[in-house]
């Protein structure tokens, strides 16, 4: 398998679209479609309310997703404790894509979809990205396309299935299946989908706002194609340091009722924070045409300005590292998970003063060019939230920048190493995960 994930990903052109012709086929399928997103009154939401007693929005089925209040605690500087919106969607979802060969070279199933938070609306996600309720039609709407390999057992051979979280600072304890199958049987693709390379992917994944958030984590859940040894520390030492940054956080998360945050103010058209940081929840009506079911209404978060995820990377002996930082979010299942070494919404923090600021923010944002080894705008799951882009950077930086003995809570690791974590759930953060699969669109891991 790692010979034949090389071949397709050497493989810049694919058998049935060219990696010139994928902006223009994203382009047709979006006017071969009727989309429309508009924002609405909380009121104006169909099936959804606020339940009486707790103020927490839900939807009169009980199933999809609830909007509810957290409290953290972490008992530690500099966020020791406070209150949030957060979603609450028990539910495991499935993030499926087919892998099928043909010429010899691996090829993997990739949709044209519309999510309603996305800026551009249509993006290339994995062949079936659904939640139960949705393929188990809660909605009452049409059958999950392909959804039969990634469900029955011995449909296809399984090239991975890991249980991953979902974004941990607005999704609680939330996890979704991140499965790759290759299908054995003749497989056409319909008006939506088209088969492409891991290479076409890679050189997708460099064009801002193309592979969603839903691709890029569950690329980043390919067994390893060429893993360079030399990492500064073993893997039984990362793995040792990992274990003890969740042993020494001690986080508390509480849901409580979304009416008795702090600090937290609903109006008629979102729930957002006094000082206006952060994020707000706001509500939308959507138009699809091509989803399972043509219009409905939902609730979206949507933070207040654009974020910026980045790996800063270093050659040691002449092998690429990249700096891990374990990240407490108030949604995760286990204290904490590895996320990128800077994870931040910048206007968050354009208050304080440079020494109050979180550690590498500075470092990423003032990088020159000749730092900056991979760059592109990425959106976050659009199915859940509104115009949620940042930019994602691979900054290389010096030893006086990033030494090698990095603050509390940061450890060197090289992407092989991540990519052995990244088999098992619960270990990378999503935005890791973006980055992983982004390192390996830079060719060789980054070498």
């Amino acid at each position: 398998m790692p010979g034949r994930l090389a071949l397709s990903a050497a493989a810049t052109d694919g058998v049935h679209l060219r990696t010139e012709e994928v902006g223009d086929w994203l382009a047709e399928r979006a006017r071969a479609h009727r989309f429309r997103v508009e924002r609405v009154p909380f009121a104006a939401l169909d099936g959804w309310s606020f339940e009486d007693g707790t103020g927490n929005l839900v939807h009169r089925s009980g199933r999809f997703f609830s909007v509810e209040g957290l409290r953290v605690s972490t008992g530690s500087e500099p966020h020791r404790l406070w209150h949030q919106p957060i979603i609450k969607q028990p539910e495991v979802g499935i993030l499926g894509i087919l892998a099928k060969e043909f010429d010899g070279v691996l090829h993997f199933l990739m949709q044209a979809k519309m999510e309603p938070g996305n800026p551009n609306l249509l993006q290339l996600s994995p062949t079936v990205q659904a939640t139960r309720s949705n393929y188990t039609k809660v909605h009452r709407g049409a059958d999950v396309k392909y959804l039969e390999y990634f469900t029955r057992p011995g449909r296809g051979r399984v090239l991975a299935d890991v249980l991953q979280s979902e974004h941990g600072s607005w999704f609680y304890r939330k996890a979704n299946r991140n499965v790759v199958v290759e299908a054995l049987d003749d497989v056409p693709p319909a008006d939506d989908f088209r088969w492409l390379t891991l290479g076409q992917l890679g050189e997708l994944l460099h064009r801002d706002l193309t592979v969603n958030m839903d691709a890029r984590t569950v690329l980043s859940c390919l067994p390893d194609h060429g893993r360079p040894t030399g990492a500064l520390h073993s893997d039984t030492e990362v793995l040792s340091w990992f274990t003890g940054e969740r042993s020494r956080h001690d986080v508390h998360a509480e849901r409580v009722p979304l009416a008795t945050l702090p600090g937290w103010v609903r109006g008629p058209e979102s729930i957002a924070r006094e000082d206006g940081r952060y994020f707000r929840v706001v509500a939308v009506s959507v138009e699809a045409d091509s989803r399972e079911v043509p219009h409905w209404t939902q609730p979206l978060i949507e933070p207040v300005a654009p974020g910026v995820t980045a790996f800063v990377a270093r050659r040691i002996h002449g092998v690429l590292h990249v700096l891990a930082h374990a990240r407490v979010e108030g949604g995760f299942l286990d204290t904490v998970e590895l996320g990128p070494t800077v994870q931040y919404t910048p206007a968050n923090y354009a208050h304080l003063a440079p020494a109050d600021r979180p550690p590498f923010l500075d470092l990423v944002l003032n990088a020159t060019p000749g730092q900056v080894r991979y760059e592109a705008t990425h959106s976050e799951e659009g199915g859940r939230f509104l115009n949620a882009v940042g930019r994602t950077l691979v900054v290389e930086a010096d030893a006086a920048d990033a030494p090698l003995d990095p603050p509390p809570g940061y450890r060197w690791v090289t992407p092989g190493q991540l990519r052995s974590l990244v088999r098992h759930g619960h270990y990378l953060n999503v935005q890791a995960r973006t980055l992983l699969a982004c390192l390996g669109a830079m060719g060789e891991e980054g070498r």
